[in-house]
């Protein structure tokens, strides 16, 4: 099985903290729609599989309207072989979700939401330059819910300045008990080019010390277990039954085609990646040039990465499998890896290895350390 990701990037404002590729100006989003629609028929051959996802991410995609939508979910059902199960998730703002909107959404076949509420705190969105409010960031999941909508997603922000442990255990519980079947929750971090990164330069933001984010963390996973969430990778929360499967496919590294300027394709052997311009990307389409590149995975490079996403996840990475790569040397990687489990930051099952609850807030670090070094 394989995946479909849309990359809408448009948004209204520019968030303090995000680095993605998009434009708040929209003069070009009718062409940019269509042109996505052009790339998607030409490379149609480039996935056998069905499609059992099809992802709308941004950028703000929930900034489409219904025909937009509806225009793009038809050229992939014309051009690929959709499953009648599959899970259409698109990314949505809280301040954009209106019932008009929602019952918009629902009738042109999105069947999942990703709404990006950050934080139910007014002055944690004040502070991201966040477009909604707290108000709307609670009732948009209650309004999509009244719609139909059952599976529904929230992001979330810890690390934040100035958010203290019980603010941040209250942004849980208020999740919580919107009653959503999934949660994703990541640790601010400070991309280059960001306002937030020129405010560190300039020391006007300070951040959190690097052993509060770990508190931070840490209470998450005890709340959303004691919750019934399954940790099943580091930033995703699912109830029983309820994981996101284009997360989820990502991480188990299945095939996947990235469609719209900066999108990322991957099929095992290779990866690559659409110009990060949205006239370039246009124009390119327009006239039939080059409008991305590509790389061919060496075995090393699919070693590393199966490395780096299975250990992200609660399916752990294989040793049977490991032993597939030409390049694994068995006795240096236990020799690495028991470091790690020594400290109790790796646990094994059945050569099964997973990250402890530990283990997740440092993964880079265990990862890296367990890579093959490209020779």
């Amino acid at each position: 099985m394989s995946g479909i990701y849309l990359h809408i990037p448009f948004c209204k404002q520019a968030c303090n903290y995000c680095d993605f590729h998009f434009s708040t100006t929209l003069n070009t989003k009718q062409a940019l729609i269509k042109a996505i629609g052009s790339e998607l028929i030409s490379r149609k051959e480039y996935l056998s599989d069905p499609i059992e996802t099809i992802y709308f991410g941004g950028g703000t995609p929930s900034l489409l309207d219904q025909n937009e939508i509806e225009f793009l979910l038809s050229t992939i059902n014309s051009n690929f072989r959709v499953n009648a199960s599959a899970e259409i998730t698109l990314e949505a703002n809280p301040d954009d979700l209106s019932l008009n909107k929602l019952q918009e959404l629902k009738d042109s076949g999105i069947n999942r939401l990703s709404i990006g509420i950050q934080s139910f705190r007014a002055e944690d969105l004040t502070l991201m330059n966040r477009a909604h409010n707290s108000q709307e960031a609670l009732a948009c999941v209650s309004d999509a819910q009244s719609v139909g909508f059952e599976n529904i997603t929230i992001d979330l922000i810890y690390g934040i300045p100035n958010l203290s442990d019980s603010a941040w255990e209250s942004n849980l519980d208020k999740a919580i008990a919107l009653n959503v079947p999934h949660i994703s929750a990541y640790c601010l971090t400070i991309e280059e080019k960001t306002v937030f990164h020129k405010w560190q330069l300039d020391k006007t933001l300070s951040l959190p010390a690097d052993e509060d984010s770990l508190g931070q963390f840490k209470l998450m996973q005890n709340h959303l277990r004691n919750a019934g969430y399954d940790q099943y990778e580091i930033s995703n929360f699912g109830r029983p039954g309820k994981y996101a499967v284009h997360n989820a496919n990502y991480w188990k590294q299945k095939n996947y085609l990235g469609v719209g300027p900066s999108a990322h394709s991957f099929n095992g052997t290779t990866r690559s990646w659409n110009v990060r311009n949205n006239p370039k990307y246009i124009k390119a389409i327009n006239t039939g040039e080059n409008y991305c590149e590509q790389e061919i995975l060496s075995v090393v490079d699919q070693y590393n990465e199966y490395v780096m996403t299975g250990l992200r996840t609660s399916f752990g990475i294989s040793i049977d499998r490991l032993r597939t790569y030409s390049c694994f040397n068995e006795e240096l990687f236990l020799s690495t890896l028991s470091n790690w489990m020594d400290q109790g930051l790796v646990t094994s099952e059945d050569s099964i290895y997973k990250l402890s609850d530990s283990g997740k807030f440092i993964s880079d670090s265990i990862t890296s350390d367990l890579f093959v070094d490209k020779t």
